[in-house]
């Protein structure tokens, strides 16, 4: 049986997403990096990984390593929707959506091919928009109602730069656990 203290490491290997006080330009051109690197970085990791570990779950009651593909394409693809609604509108309020049952879907099972496909349009979106916006426009805001709390494009960026790094690491423990 894992600790309290395993399972948060598991669950959030990279560590908790951290609201930044102050984004800086050099957070922004590392976050951008990390967003317009992603869908290379991960094809790359994926690469070699067989069905077995598409299937294995990285914790206890956590996602397998397909669902946590499958879920970034939606999360990222909800990205590219709060980022235009925050350019677009006047401190929108999103949609949230419940991804925990969205992994449940039947499209959650397909190969990743797909995902990763979707991925790579994603990414060239949100990177050639965030490198076409304004330092103004960063300071954009939407109002995410789950949270009670509104969020600045440059946070966003933040945010899903961790996003990233934090499942790319779910599927590192998957990846580069010792085989049996």
């Amino acid at each position: 049986m894992l600790t309290e203290s395993q399972l948060e490491s598991l669950r959030f290997p990279v560590g908790r997403w951290q609201k930044p006080e102050i984004a800086t330009a050099d957070d922004w051109t590392a976050n951008h990096a990390i967003l317009t690197t992603f869908p290379a970085r991960l094809r790359a990791r994926l690469a070699a990984v067989t069905d077995v570990q598409l299937d294995t779950a990285y914790r206890p009651d956590g996602w397998t390593v397909r669902q946590v593909v499958h879920h970034c394409a939606d999360s990222h693809m909800n990205c590219l929707i709060r980022l235009k609604l925050s350019l677009t509108e006047d401190k929108p309020t999103i949609k949230p959506y419940a991804e925990e049952l969205w992994a449940e879907l039947p499209d959650y099972i397909l190969p990743i091919e797909s995902s990763l496909r979707l991925l790579d349009s994603l990414h060239a979106r949100i990177s050639y928009l965030l490198t076409h916006i304004t330092p103004a426009q960063r300071a954009r805001e939407y109002i995410h109602p789950q949270y009670q709390n509104t969020y600045r494009i440059d946070e966003v960026v933040s945010l899903y730069a961790w996003h990233c790094r934090h499942h790319f690491g779910h599927i590192a423990l998957v990846v580069d656990a010792p085989k049996e």
